[in-house]
């Protein structure tokens, strides 16, 4: 399908083929970035790129938790739309299908380099890594850093604790294809944001003579906790302080290499996360003030996320957006942008460089966008604008009431039902505060009417439904070529 370039960087977006640079962090909430009220440490890089850019206080994620969320991003499609559900285990049969374009294979048809260093969480077997994907280099851990025996001796799970042990190998971190580090050690983690941040920048300085995308996707602030020893117990707030300083430390980093070989005017940097805070870990994970509740819920505070985009005289700078888009979103934006031809197949992400780049009467091309969570579960409908949102009935989450974890032990969640739609202004209650789906009965019924055509085509495992538009996810070979090195 051929794209109508209607909004073409410096005119011609064919020649025009700026490098792209998403940093992407995991379980960082809404206020953990200084411009968004950060309490207790201080992010001076991010802050300055948010002043030298645009601030997006109205930006989602697709799913609040880990592999359903990168899905989204690096592919344009509700991650459900791809059978890809909550966090892929290690081994897991299922990952990212061959049958999909990623970000990196899109702007691979216009020459760029692409690289991935961090958490990629999209299969761990040989045929789901990167560098199957469209990535010409990979470095980084395959699924989150909790994913390994020791985790549980004192994560405070009471049960199966022997089985989860069983289920999680040893932490393996891969360059490339290869196991480079068989059996990272509390050491080895403590340099993550290090390690993958010296990549990053030798990645810029390597292909600074012509277009790139780099994805770098940081382990931290999700537990368990680690930070190198320049920025342990550098903070007001603790450890997790200290981590969320040493990852604003490496957006520096990559802005300073990004200066110095003459690449700033022409790059274009996204940071923001994956999803909300693990609020179960008290001390040991962020903060969604002023949302509701965190990570693994369909409230702001799961999927709203701090967003700051940087991008010399095509992004204006001081920019403090309140206008509402989607992870899904920038692979059709970026593919407009540079000329680049979209999948035959549907994505559910639409382009947005209007928004972004503040033109005049700019508008979210959306009419909705759909929240899913758990295995196929609609949990809510917003409009396009952000302004409404309908929670649909289902069973959350909550830490309401509940003691706190703390130093990495995890609080126990509280299960609450929501038997009724209920439905909220995020304009005037950005808390999601007050039901007012009573004084409203017109909108939820458009709502409602939306959330049926979400079902017809994706399905709603809370009713039942299996959607016409669902694909499938990529599934193990039989052969493991798993390169190791000695």
């Amino acid at each position: 399908m051929a794209l109508v370039l209607s909004h073409a960087i410096g005119g011609d977006a064919k020649t025009a083929k700026p490098n792209i640079v998403i940093i992407f962090t995991d379980d960082q909430g809404y206020a953990d970035v200084g411009v968004f009220g950060a309490q207790g440490f201080k992010t001076p890089n991010l802050d300055r790129m948010a002043g030298e850019g645009a601030v997006f206080r109205n930006f989602h994620v697709a799913q609040p938790v880990c592999s359903a969320s990168r899905c989204a991003l690096l592919t344009g499609c509700y991650p459900n739309r791809l059978g890809i559900h909550g966090a892929l285990t290690p081994h897991s049969k299922v990952g990212i299908s061959d049958g999909e374009m990623t970000l990196a294979q899109l702007v691979k048809q216009r020459g760029y380099a692409t690289g991935m260093f961090g958490k990629w969480h999209l299969g761990d077997s040989p045929q789901f890594l990167p560098t199957r994907h469209g990535f010409d280099e990979y470095f980084g851990l395959p699924y989150s850093n909790d994913m390994w025996p020791a985790r549980f001796e004192s994560s405070g799970f009471s049960n199966n604790v022997a089985k989860r042990k069983q289920a999680y190998p040893e932490l393996v971190m891969f360059e490339g294809e290869k196991v480079a580090i068989p059996k990272i050690t509390h050491e080895d983690q403590n340099q993550l944001t290090t390690w993958y941040t010296e990549h990053a920048v030798k990645f810029i300085e390597k292909n600074k003579d012509h277009p790139f995308l780099l994805y770098l996707a940081h382990n931290m602030p999700h537990v368990p906790l680690h930070v190198s020893d320049k920025f342990r117990g550098k903070s007001e707030r603790g450890l997790y302080g200290d981590v969320i300083e040493e990852i604003d430390w490496s957006v520096g980093q990559v802005l300073a290499a990004l200066k110095r070989n003459g690449l700033d005017e022409n790059t274009w940097v996204i940071f923001t996360s994956d999803n909300g805070p693990w609020l179960s870990y008290g001390n040991h994970g962020g903060s969604a003030k002023p949302l509701r509740e965190g990570k693994g819920t369909n409230w702001e505070g799961g999927t709203r996320e701090p967003c700051i985009m940087r991008w010399p005289g095509k992004i204006p700078a001081g920019v403090d957006s309140w206008d509402m888009f989607m992870t899904i979103d920038l692979f059709p934006t970026i593919a407009n942008l540079i000329g680049a031809e979209l999948p035959k197949h549907q994505i559910d992400g639409l382009d947005v460089w209007p928004i972004i780049s503040r033109q005049p009467g700019a508008k979210n091309p959306h009419d909705y966008y759909w929240f899913y969570y758990e295995v196929n579960q609609l949990q809510a409908v917003t409009t396009g604008d952000g302004r409404w949102k309908l929670q649909l009935p289902h069973t959350y989450r909550t830490m309401q009431g509940q003691p706190a974890g703390h130093d990495g032990v995890s609080g126990k969640y509280l299960n609450v039902k929501l038997p009724q739609p209920e439905l909220y202004d995020l304009a005037r209650d950005i808390g999601e505060t007050t039901d007012i789906s009573a004084q409203h009965s017109d909108l939820v019924k458009k709502l409602e009417a939306e959330a049926e055509k979400a079902r017809a085509e994706l399905g709603d495992a809370l009713l039942k439904r299996t959607g016409s538009g669902v694909r499938k996810p990529g599934n193990i070979s039989a052969t493991n070529d798993l390169k190791t090195t000695p």
